[in-house]
């Protein structure tokens, strides 16, 4: 089997409103829909992606409200990073990120090519 790339990621928030903000107001991506998990009804489940839903452009969060924040531990995937075109795209995220309250901080992927800014939203849920 050869896989492609990733259709989407699922993560857990405490606060859905929140959640939305972040993903919506300062990335700026789309909440594409809101729904309920199937297997558990009592649980929004929130899917964003860009404008042109992209492969890979999927980003969905199933919200436990107060959940707390969740510890990287050994083998677990605890970041998820968007990959930038370009430099100035770059300053514009980093930029972008601070004015909204986010603590933006680059990164690269081992590339001479920018790879990303990682933005934390105030609230880590």
């Amino acid at each position: 089997m050869q896989l492609e790339g990733v259709h989407h990621v699922t993560c857990i928030t405490g606060d859905a409103p929140g959640n939305v903000a972040f993903y919506t107001d300062v990335l700026g991506l789309r909440l594409v829909k809101k729904t309920v998990n199937q297997d558990d009804p009592t649980v929004y489940h929130l899917f964003y992606a860009d404008e042109r839903g992209s492969a890979g452009a999927d980003i969905t969060f199933f919200e436990y409200p107060g959940a707390r924040p969740g510890r990287a531990g050994d083998g677990m995937v605890h970041r998820v990073t968007f990959r930038i075109a370009s430099e100035e795209a770059l300053d514009f995220w980093e930029t972008r990120l601070g004015e909204r309250g986010s603590r933006p901080g680059r990164r690269t992927d081992g590339s001479s090519s920018p790879a990303g800014v990682m933005g934390t939203p105030r609230s880590t849920s």
